[in-house]
């Protein structure tokens, strides 16, 4: 019973996690994140960040010539590091911060990219109202997937707007899951306080894979992002953060329990020209 009515606690803090709530919160916070982490806002990644960003274009298979969004794209670190380094890239960028809306465009005005990279203030749970629909090869999401507080109306926008045969690619935190009972309610105890301090709605693995699995994805691939630990980051950059600007801060380590996972996904719409396409159990039947 105890452990109901917490868990009732914990989704009444996670539903403030709403659009108008994230773009508050990094129009007042976005200028102390660039004094920690630079214009690349990721709490996972390695001592090079731009080794950790060719880390992830690979990964989302990313090639010359394709059609993106990035959704949730803070000031456009990643899409000016992407289309500086893969030829011939379109970028749609959104941002429900105005205030991230303005300083991706002088940024991108500054490198030259205007031509291909567009960004706007947009709630991406509307994507498939703002752009186009099949019209893009990729839409990912750099740790801005778990801002949202309806994942399911927000996967079924990107499937609107992907091409058949576009991808969809996740690299952010969940929660993490233990079989003891009190750890479990430890680890769900702190990610309702992360949840508070950074307007996040942290996401359960199983939940996300059903929801892209009844959408009809196929996956790729779920992992743990694969770098080797000497060149891992190890998340002192947030640590920092949380120090510096109180937000999230630990105030003591005694019996904390590490909350959450990182976790990348990579999802593909299909091309369905029939149910051979879908299950690839008919292949070897010929």
């Amino acid at each position: 019973m105890f452990e109901n009515i917490f868990k009732r606690k914990i989704n009444n803090e996670e539903k403030k996690s709403t659009p108008t709530n994230v773009g508050e919160f990094y129009n007042t916070q976005t200028d102390n994140f660039l004094k920690v982490y630079g214009e690349i806002i990721q709490a996972f990644r390695t001592n090079n960040v731009e080794d950790y960003l060719n880390y992830t274009a690979s990964n989302a298979r990313i090639a010359p010539g394709m059609k993106l969004i990035d959704a949730g794209c803070g000031v456009c670190g990643p899409a000016i590091h992407f289309a500086k380094s893969v030829s011939n890239l379109h970028i749609e960028a959104c941002t429900i911060s105005s205030v991230q809306a303005q300083m991706s465009k002088d940024r991108i005005q500054a490198n030259g990219l205007n031509d291909r990279i567009h960004v706007r203030e947009a709630d991406y749970h509307r994507l498939n109202e703002l752009y186009p629909n099949t019209e893009f090869d990729r839409v990912y999401f750099l740790e801005s997937f778990g801002h949202s507080d309806n994942k399911a109306k927000l996967i079924d926008a990107v499937w609107d707007v992907l091409k058949p045969g576009g991808m969809l690619y996740i690299k952010d935190l969940f929660r993490r899951e233990s079989d003891n009972a009190w750890e479990q309610l430890k680890i769900d105890q702190i990610c309702e306080q992360i949840n508070k301090a950074y307007c996040y709605h942290i996401a359960d693995l199983t939940e996300i894979i059903s929801i892209l699995r009844r959408k009809g994805y196929i996956l790729h691939f779920i992992k743990v992002p694969e770098i080797e630990r000497s060149v891992f980051e190890n998340l002192t950059i947030s640590n920092d953060f949380q120090n510096l600007f109180n937000i999230g801060k630990i105030d003591s380590w005694d019996e904390y329990v590490f909350p959450i996972d990182f976790y990348e996904i990579l999802a593909e719409k299909p091309v369905q020209h029939s149910m051979e396409d879908v299950h690839l159990y008919f292949m070897n039947k010929k």
